[in-house]
């Protein structure tokens, strides 16, 4: 089939939990089909993604990519502002592009499109424009959105988030009579797509991957008493992440392992964090993979957030053990004590670092387990498969 693939993010190289997961789909997708990419992005990204040269797989010189330059989201600007009085949320209203519109009106127009991929929110609002052709709706996300809103605390935020969600639902219901198919990340999420969004097509659940294979060239040196987080402040449920953790957890585990060291990387976005000893703000790494197979646990103390753990699953791929919030093993098929450890306030979750630290049995009890699992259920050998068999139901379906 010609499939045209739209991406809010530009998957080279894969350095965050979306890129991984479109680069993956990607991937499986060119075994079988002819797939032309049409995706975001900024420039500093296509420079960075030339210079490492790509090299795993999917990259601009096997696939047809075209791209389209990305303008975040301003509450500033006069149009954002005038969006508080009209049915279409006001992030759309600012960063809905012509020329992405443009571009995705003359791909079909001269490549004979079969099947069109609509990656997440931000590109399935231009599915007017392809709404009599085939058409899946990749990765519906609405846990964030709708946690805000039954978080809001104050009146303002309650008008102001209820707002925002209805007009996010009503807008979404009718994107999606636009789909034969949409996906979704964990068991969660489509929950609250079945039973908050009115209308709705078929819903599958496809959870992230890893190439479980190509974490087993990682040579890692084990570092004692260390800990590291993945991910970078510019997404907000990292950064409360953080500052929970730092503030609240990491003061208990150095009370009893003053040699505990913190590792955080990622763009820190210029964000500070309580003021502890023992972090190292590493910001953007070449090869992250190694740093987490080094350290003694990973971490994962979401508060908020949708879809399911990337940073959980590279961790388990990468034999590394994981303590977690509630939250952020959202999603997984994972047993507290047997694949990782669960903990939500900050003594529980200061007491389960700190029994990983002291017991070398335990961390090698829950990495050999999550190891299997990560291998079982979410290996890119199981889920992009899986995936492409929805593809094809999808493009046949609508024919009929």
């Amino acid at each position: 089939m010609r499939i045209l693939f739209l991406s809010r993010w530009y998957p080279f190289p894969p350095n965050n939990g979306s890129k991984l997961r479109i680069f993956n789909l990607l991937h499986g997708l060119q075994q079988r089909h002819d797939v032309t990419l049409l995706t975001f992005a900024e420039p500093a990204e296509v420079r960075l993604a030339e210079e490492e040269q790509r090299g795993r797989g999917v990259n601009v010189q096997d696939a047809k990519v075209q791209v389209v330059t990305w303008r975040p989201f301003d509450p500033r600007r006069v149009r954002t502002r005038f969006g508080y009085f009209s049915p279409t949320p006001r992030s759309v209203m600012d960063t809905y592009s012509l020329e992405m519109a443009r571009k995705i009106q003359q791909l079909m127009a001269t490549d004979q499109i079969d099947l069109v991929i609509a990656s997440q929110f931000d590109m399935a609002v231009y599915s007017p424009i392809f709404r009599h052709l085939p058409a899946l709706f990749e990765e519906v996300e609405l846990g964030v959105l709708y946690e805000r809103f039954l978080g809001a605390k104050t009146l303002g935020q309650r008008m102001r988030h209820g707002l925002t969600w209805i007009k996010h639902r009503r807008f979404l219901a009718s994107l999606l009579a636009n789909f034969q198919l949409c996906t979704v990340a964990s068991p969660q999420e489509r929950a609250i797509l079945l039973d908050r969004v009115q209308a709705h097509p078929h819903v599958e659940i496809v959870p992230n991957s890893v190439d479980v294979q190509s974490y087993r060239t990682v040579q890692p040196v084990k570092q004692a008493h260390t800990l590291i987080y993945t991910g970078a402040f510019s997404f907000a449920p990292n950064y409360t992440a953080m500052q929970w953790f730092v503030g609240e957890v990491l003061p208990l585990v150095r009370s009893q392992v003053p040699e505990a060291q913190l590792i955080i990387t990622g763009d820190h976005a210029g964000k500070s964090l309580p003021t502890q000893e023992g972090v190292t703000l590493a910001g953007y790494v070449d090869d992250v993979h190694s740093l987490v197979a080094s350290a003694t646990i990973s971490l994962a103390p979401l508060q908020t957030g949708g879809g399911t753990r990337l940073k959980i699953l590279e961790a388990m791929a990468l034999r590394t053990p994981v303590v977690a919030t509630t939250k952020g093993a959202e999603g997984l098929e994972v047993v507290s004590g047997e694949h990782l450890l669960i903990a939500d306030s900050p003594q529980d979750f200061a007491a389960a670092v700190v029994s990983l630290l002291r017991s070398t049995e335990l961390q090698n009890r829950l990495a050999e387990n999550s190891y299997r699992l990560a291998c079982a259920k979410y290996d890119t050998a199981v889920v992009v498969p899986f995936f492409l068999d929805l593809v094809t139901h999808t493009a046949q379906t609508a024919k009929r």
